[in-house]
């Protein structure tokens, strides 16, 4: 009796961690949604208005579907770039060998960058008068050298993503080294003694026995850039104008600059819409049974 009763006491205290931190948030953020509340006005949430938050966002506010397509756009760039490059590398690291071991151990060293920081790091490379970035096109492209990137939309955009793939690629490539030692060589070797070329190997053998590790840094990256926000935040602000404003700098700006934290809230929790499919993708791949 006593055993039953011990396990549940020893993991209340996660639990109730879990429920302050993570769910009472959820449904707090939840009941605001559908509440009326300016904070410029009052410090207390105002009367329930129903869907009305989220009618304004889907009908009637372009800023919104903006921001929707830029984190649309955000989300697939990054994610094909971070799979590809990380493949790639993984493949050419995966062998071993002394200083291939020191390389992956260097590679974990960007993804230890918080996003801020990396954030504030682009942005300064990128300054037009003492950038690294300006230094280095001046040298091999002079037509660059004198561009400003952050002030011009589309150029903003490539950077934001450049420093997106950059921070997270470590990460992802490690990951798929693993996925690589975790499979069977036998299978690799039958393809060659039967004559096979290393890129049919690779086509055929090993690509298919790693879709499983693909397809869940593939979804786990992209939860993560739906919900980016501190990298942009130190970037660009969303700027110039609102050409790399994401969902989540979207909601921040609503409710932080203009005080909507109804209409914020809303819009956070359309973000939750897709992040629960995600989510339960994620699930699905990381306990599935075979």
């Amino acid at each position: 009796m006593r055993d039953r009763h011990l396990k549940y006491l020893l993991v209340m205290p996660a639990v109730v961690v879990v429920f302050a931190t993570a769910i009472w948030p959820l449904i707090h953020s939840l009941v605001l949604s559908f509440r009326m509340w300016r904070l410029s006005k009052s410090n207390v949430p105002g009367p329930f208005v129903g869907f009305e938050n989220y009618e304004w966002a889907l009908f009637e506010e372009p800023a919104f579907w903006n921001a929707t397509w830029v984190t649309t756009l955000y989300t697939i760039l990054t994610v094909a770039l971070t799979v590809l490059i990380a493949l790639g590398i993984a493949l050419l690291l995966a062998p071993g060998g002394r200083l291939r071991l020191t390389v992956r151990t260097l590679l974990i060293l960007p993804f230890a960058m918080s996003p801020a920081l990396v954030g504030v790091s682009f942005r300064f490379m990128f300054n037009p008068e003492f950038g690294l970035f300006d230094a280095f096109f001046g040298i091999l492209f002079p037509p660059l050298a004198e561009v400003a990137w952050l002030a011009d939309p589309t150029l903003a955009f490539a950077v934001c993503v450049m420093a997106d793939v950059w921070g997270w690629i470590p990460f992802i490539t490690l990951v798929i080294i693993g996925g690589i030692a975790a499979l069977p060589k036998e299978t690799i070797e039958a393809a060659y003694v039967d004559g096979a070329s290393a890129w049919q190997a690779f086509k055929d053998i090993t690509l298919p026995q790693l879709m499983p590790v693909l397809a869940i840094v593939t979804i786990l990256k992209s939860i993560f850039s739906i919900k980016t926000f501190d990298q942009i935040y130190m970037l660009t602000n969303g700027g110039p104008g609102t050409a790399t404003q994401t969902l989540a700098h979207y909601a921040y700006f609503n409710g932080f600059k203009y005080y909507d934290m109804g209409f914020a809230a809303s819009i956070a929790w359309i973000m939750v819409l897709p992040m629960i499919v995600l989510t339960y993708l994620y699930t699905r791949y990381v306990f599935r049974r075979d």
